[in-house]
């Protein structure tokens, strides 16, 4: 009888500078069965670190996140983003902000414990997941209204250059979209190029 297919094992970067917490950190993330596939002294180049590796997950575990950490984050975020948790003894609420500003999707005080590990995973990669999907949605609505606006742009230009009413200037590029093989929006481009061109 074959086996269920098992999940993958996340792929973990672990960066603490204090080597002993670190052993007991990725000891505890071995029992929850993940693999650490590097671990970092500090964060000094995390980007290239991450860069290198392609971790699922990045996690930092120091005392208080500084400024060039937060800011490599910041860069991670925007460059290569991934789930981060942090682990700090800073329980200063505007500390928490920044980091979780700068893309931290999880931010633990105190510590952690084994029976802690996978959950607080779990929810950071969630947390990861869901951002990620609201920056998508974003990004799709805005280009949607973009394309909107170089559709009505163009219509407006056809109506007023050939005399179309606002339905013949859709038929009109919707038929010259179909004839071409090209999007709506890449055509209404095209049509407004060509306009300007011709004055």
């Amino acid at each position: 009888m074959p086996h269920p297919p098992s999940t993958p094992t996340l792929r973990v970067l672990l960066c603490d500078d204090d080597s002993g917490r670190a052993a007991i950190l990725e000891q505890a993330l071995a029992d929850a069965g993940y693999s650490v596939i590097a671990r970092l002294g500090g964060a000094a180049n995390l980007s290239a670190e991450v860069a290198r590796h392609q971790p699922d997950v990045i996690i930092i575990d120091l005392d208080s996140p500084d400024r060039d950490t937060l800011e490599q984050m910041r860069t991670i975020s925007r460059e290569q983003p991934r789930p981060i948790v942090m682990f700090a003894e800073d329980d200063d609420s505007g500390t928490i902000n920044q980091a979780i500003k700068a893309g931290v999707s999880a931010y633990v005080v105190d510590g952690l414990s084994g029976k802690r590990v996978r959950p607080v995973m779990e929810v950071a990669i969630a947390r990861f997941r869901e951002y990620q999907a609201l920056r998508e949605e974003l990004s799709r609505a805005k280009t949607s209204l973009e394309e909107r606006k170089v559709i009505e742009q163009a219509k407006g230009l056809l109506m007023q250059q050939r005399g179309m009413n606002e339905n013949e200037a859709y038929q009109a590029l919707r038929k010259l979209a179909m004839d071409q093989g090209k999007k709506l929006p890449e055509v209404a481009r095209n049509v407004i190029a060509i306009m300007e061109l011709l004055g």
